[in-house]
């Protein structure tokens, strides 16, 4: 049977993709290597979202995970600590997101493709694709298409093939996390439920993380801008750390994970009758916590391009994409120059802790720092993506 649109890769963006092309009407299949759910990183999500749960009908309010207000930062060695709160960037930004853990939100996402008419494979292994004809092979059969989306996420399977990837090298290089189990009442109720914030902590070569999920859990990871990282790396930033030490006092640690090489950017990111969404497209260090929200949101304006381009046949049209590549660029600028900053200068962690900042430039940056980047009145986001010589 051909298909309108096959869809590699169930994560967030392929399935948000798979959704809504579904709900207007189009034939889609999803493949999937894996059997959900399943464990993934990426678990704090940023209000620029909220839009496209409400796309999906979702409210992630009624289901368990954890409404999250903002960020604190802090800097062990200084002695220092901020919180920002989304509720004080500029009017119009959403003022909350949520963390969420990763196995259970893709399953729901997954279902939700399924729900609305898509056909869902999974432990499928897509082992070729013929872009000229959009014929996807698998470990299983070939399916005839009349687009075909790469949601393979880091895998990156079209750009390696293609090799239009191109890598970032002054950003992260490798990470390194778990998960804890049983954290105690008292940093739960004191730490955790006010605000459910994202903590990010400061530190020379790199920085970490530490996330609260629902049922007394926190995922804690090191990201290091040099060198190699090993199960000793979160050993060593664990014992040298004392909030971290603190926050997982008593629980219990899981299983180490690493992962490497995760910025990059896809530079040809669409074809006539293809294209890559979401960390298909493009990664960025994963300071921000852009990774699923941007693929979602990429993954939306892909559907809303396509859908009506499939119903008037100009699929094959190679420009098709072109208005989704130019109206993602702008987040990708905006969060490349800010991580670049974060790595290369000192401006974002002077912003972090200056004692008086202009009221509005903060604003700005909390803005930013909630994806409500396609905003033309945020004088912070300008500066961030003026020309180094009108920068001075």
């Amino acid at each position: 049977m051909s298909h309108d649109v096959v869809v590699i890769g169930g994560g967030p963006a392929g399935s948000t993709a798979a959704a809504l092309l579904a709900r207007e009407g189009a034939r889609v299949l999803v493949l999937e290597q894996a059997r959900f759910p399943r464990f993934h990183i990426g678990e704090s999500l940023l209000p620029c979202d909220l839009p496209v749960f409400a796309r999906l009908g979702l409210d992630l309010g009624g289901l368990p995970f954890l409404r999250k207000q903002g960020a604190e930062i802090h800097d062990e060695a200084r002695g220092d600590r901020s919180v920002f709160s989304f509720a004080d960037g500029l009017p119009g930004t959403p003022d909350h997101a949520y963390q969420v853990e990763r196995g259970p939100f893709d399953h729901l996402l997954l279902r939700l493709a399924a729900d609305a008419g898509a056909e869902v494979h999974e432990e499928e292994k897509v082992t070729d694709v013929d872009l000229e004809r959009a014929r996807v092979t698998t470990d299983r059969g070939s399916y005839d298409a009349r687009f075909v989306l790469d949601a393979t996420g880091q895998q990156a399977l079209l750009a390696r093939r293609l090799r239009t990837l191109e890598p970032t090298r002054q950003f992260g290089r490798a990470a390194v996390f778990c998960h804890f189990e049983g954290v105690s009442d008292e940093v739960w109720q004191t730490d955790v439920l006010p605000a459910g914030n994202i903590k990010i902590l400061m530190q020379e070569d790199g920085w970490a993380w530490c996330i609260p999920l629902v049922g007394q859990r926190l995922s804690v990871g090191f990201v290091r801008a040099r060198g190699r990282v090993s199960e000793a790396t979160l050993d060593e930033g664990l014992a040298a750390s004392p909030l971290t030490r603190r926050l997982t006092a008593g629980a219990r640690r899981g299983p180490t994970h690493l992962i490497g090489d995760f910025s990059y950017r896809n530079t040809r990111p669409a074809g006539p009758r293809w294209a890559c969404i979401g960390d298909a497209a493009c990664f960025i260090d994963p300071m921000f916590s852009t990774g699923v929200s941007l693929g979602m949101l990429n993954a939306m304006h892909a559907a809303d391009v396509l859908a009506p381009a499939l119903r008037e046949g100009r699929e094959a049209d190679p420009d098709l994409m072109t208005s989704v590549a130019a109206r993602m660029e702008r987040p990708y600028r905006t969060f490349t120059a800010l991580v670049h900053r974060f790595y290369n200068t000192r401006m974002v962690r002077n912003l972090f802790f200056a004692s008086e900042t202009e009221e509005v430039l903060r604003r700005g940056f909390i803005s930013v720092i909630a994806g409500d980047v396609w905003r033309e009145d945020n004088p912070f986001q300008r500066a961030l993506l003026a020309p180094a010589r009108a920068r001075g």
